[in-house]
């Protein structure tokens, strides 16, 4: 009997949070794990923190600055020349969120950063790792049993940029919304920062990237079969004291946490979510196209995963192809 082969997963953001939390179930699963950072040594750093010397021996760190397009490319590319099995599942977790800023910060490619980070970072590694991803299907080692793995991609999505939801329609400074992708049809470039060409808006620079991780879910379960791929996306929960918030005020990172575990009693912690977020990514019950898994706003012991109804806003086919056509453009793919 040949010996059993350890499913490969590639996870970005891990220095902090949710990505740092969901290494040790993902580890414990069986997986060896791809870990996504801008910093190795801080990554490594951390890591070590509060993981064994024998799990740490399944883990590798691949540098990788989501920011620069040209820095995803040289990743991939040692990606793809070091590993000889091919990446089973990938989880898109690494976010930027800076709501306190008058003007743009501009990636290298002269982007606004969160829309650089959160979506055309992670559209670029997705697109430039797909034919590895769809050539993956195999049997692997996972909690301890053989069994065939469909491909993957899980990315983290957010209450605030579903419109259906209570916290996707609160004003402040604004709902999640694209318009009508004139700031994509003319280039995002200075002085080009939002989404819709309008205004910068820090807060809802953040929410627009969140809503375009999103719609990129439903347009690519669109344009690759259930039989070859499994794409979705979650929100495992407020997670409400994570360095996500650092530059939020500091009387805001000390009341939200919480406001949530006790009058929204939205909160989760970041183990849990972290636990959440690697069941989607591996978990068969979870291997469902286009469903936005959420454990809804009102967190109690034992609640259920459950598929959460998706606004017009990201499920709309024509805003869905746009903004992935539109997005092939920008990051240089077309």
């Amino acid at each position: 009997m040949g010996k059993s082969i350890k499913g490969l997963v590639l996870i970005t953001g891990t220095t902090s949070g949710v990505g740092l939390n969901t290494l040790k179930p993902l580890l414990r699963f069986g997986w060896e794990v791809i870990a996504v950072n801008r910093s190795n040594k801080r990554a490594v750093e951390v890591a070590q923190q509060s993981l064994t010397d024998s799990e740490m021996k399944n883990i590798h760190f691949i540098e990788i600055n989501l920011s620069d397009l040209d820095d995803v490319r040289n990743g991939c590319s040692e990606i793809l020349k070091k590993f000889e099995k091919p990446i089973n599942s990938l989880i898109c977790n690494a976010a930027v969120y800076k709501p306190r800023l008058r003007k743009p910060e501009r990636s290298p490619q002269g982007f606004e950063n969160s829309m650089a980070v959160n979506h055309f970072g992670h559209f670029l590694l997705i697109n430039l790792l797909l034919d590895n991803i769809l050539s993956s299907e195999r049997e692997i080692d996972f909690n301890g049993r053989t069994t065939k793995f469909k491909p993957r991609i899980t990315v983290l999505g957010t209450v605030t940029a579903n419109y259906s939801e209570l916290g996707g329609r609160i004003p402040i400074p604004a709902p999640a919304d694209l318009g009508n992708l004139s700031g994509f049809k003319n280039g995002f470039l200075s002085p080009i920062s939002m989404a819709n060409g309008k205004k910068f808006k820090p807060g809802k620079a953040y929410k627009d990237s969140k809503l375009c991780n999103m719609v990129t879910v439903q347009e690519l379960s669109k344009r690759f079969s259930k039989e070859r791929i499994i794409i979705n996306s979650l929100y495992p929960g407020c997670v409400a004291d994570t360095k996500l918030f650092r530059d939020t005020p500091w009387l805001f990172r000390f009341l939200f946490p919480i406001f949530q575990k006790l009058i929204t009693k939205g909160y989760v912690s970041q183990r849990l979510a972290g636990e959440r977020v690697a069941q989607v990514a591996t978990y068969k019950e979870y291997a469902k196209p286009a469903v936005h898994w959420s454990w809804g706003n009102r967190q109690k012991l034992g609640r259920k995963a459950f598929s959460q109804k998706l606004s017009k806003r990201i499920i709309d086919s024509d805003i869905s192809r746009q903004t992935y056509e539109l997005t092939r453009k920008l990051v240089g793919l077309a």
